[in-house]
């Protein structure tokens, strides 16, 4: 039996991951020790308490305000200590956070094996998604089985020179988690949101707005705010919903412009079974998000990224998402061309969903199998792009 250790921390990467760690824990050839680094707290138990998923390990790192070089070294230093510990026969880390690069970096130093998922995403600005661009790419360096989501995802790797049979498609376990919870309508706690939920029955559409970027942070999400302000008083008839990041430079920024407007609807962040409902109910997506531009397509959701630019292309190419940048002008005018164009919500909203079929997670475990010399990969997802 071989030993697997996944380690995440944040809330979207237990998401991410969670169909992971089921997956290896029904399979017989696999011991799954979890390992959290606590990077997020409450939402990450939140994730891991729907999934029925108790970590083995947890180095519970959270501290207020703290910097990105603290989180580093914290879980540089704690997973060394578990990982020597556990001496297991290969990592799983997710995506491009600072857990993932650090708990990536602390196996490869004890020539553990490092399986990377949702590899190989790319926006060509190493600034921009900051610190994400960069962590990605560092943990591309030393893994060894990079689990490519799309084929646009295997193709950046491969032009950074990774060897090719080490890059295998799997399509990606956020529609596997997303597929398995949607249908579920997990109640909403906070009676406001039941409200709404009320109020879509009777035809009110929803605006669901997520922002937390760190590269937005100031007078961008600042914008944001006046944005949401101007579409809220000229649409009074359209709910907006914003669950609001807990991050206190993000809720100064957005915050202060909302007040007493009777059609913004603020709440505390959703844990994730919520979140998918209120995904499922809203009609337009506003995000600065990247694991949103991925969910929102499997439900049909059209979704406006306030970004310059994204590591998850296909969705723009395919249609479903599209661009905008943080300018206030920009944001109205698109927002207000989706709850009025129907032709162009049609568009966005019927456009398919290149992200995933909800076998990501037996596609990673075949993978890993290989890897390991216990089992053979099965067929690559096929995202339906047409390219290589």
């Amino acid at each position: 039996m071989k030993k697997i250790m996944p380690i995440y921390g944040t809330r979207p990467e237990a998401i991410k991951v969670a169909p992971i760690v089921k997956a290896l824990q029904a399979d017989e050839r696999f011991d799954c020790v979890v390992a959290v680094t606590g990077q997020h707290r409450e939402m990450l138990d939140q994730v891991n308490q729907l999934f029925g998923i108790e970590p083995d390990h947890d180095l519970d790192i959270i501290q207020p305000r703290q910097t990105l070089n603290s989180i580093f070294a914290k879980i540089l230093d704690g997973m060394d200590r578990i990982l020597s510990e556990e001496k297991p026969d290969a990592v799983v880390v997710q995506g491009d956070t600072t857990t993932s690069t650090a708990g990536a970096i602390a196996a490869f130093n004890l020539q553990i094996p490092v399986v990377h998922a949702e590899a190989g995403l790319r926006s060509f600005d190493i600034m921009s998604p900051f610190p994400e661009e960069a962590n990605r790419k560092i943990t591309s360096q030393i893994a060894a089985l990079h689990l490519a989501p799309t084929r646009v995802s295997k193709a950046n790797l491969l032009r950074e020179a990774v060897v090719e049979s080490d890059v295998y498609v799997t399509g990606n376990t956020v529609i596997d988690a997303l597929l398995e919870v949607v249908d579920k309508k997990i109640p909403f706690t906070d009676p406001q949101l039941a409200e709404v939920a009320a109020t879509v029955e009777d035809g009110t559409k929803v605006v669901l707005v997520t922002t937390h970027r760190r590269e937005n942070q100031g007078e961008a999400m600042r914008g944001v705010g006046r944005a949401l302000a101007r579409l809220a008083t000229g649409n009074e008839d359209v709910l907006f919903v914003l669950p609001a990041h807990k991050n206190p430079v993000v809720r100064e920024a957005v915050l202060p412009y909302l007040e007493g407007l009777q059609n913004v609807v603020v709440t505390e962040p959703l844990a994730y079974g919520e979140f998918t409902h209120m995904l499922s109910l809203a009609n337009v997506v506003l995000t600065d998000s990247g694991g949103v531009q991925e969910e929102a397509p499997g439900l049909g959701k059209p979704v406006l990224v306030m970004r310059e630019n994204t590591e998850r292309p296909e969705a723009v190419e395919a249609g479903t998402v599209r661009l905008i940048g943080t300018a206030e002008d920009v944001v109205v005018e698109q927002v207000q061309t989706l709850l009025h164009d129907e032709a162009a919500y049609t568009a966005m909203a019927n456009a398919v969903n290149p992200y995933g079929d909800g076998k990501a997670a037996e596609r990673t475990v075949s993978g890993i199998a290989q890897l390991l010399g216990v089992g053979e990969r099965m067929p690559a997802f096929d995202d339906g792009l047409g390219r290589d």
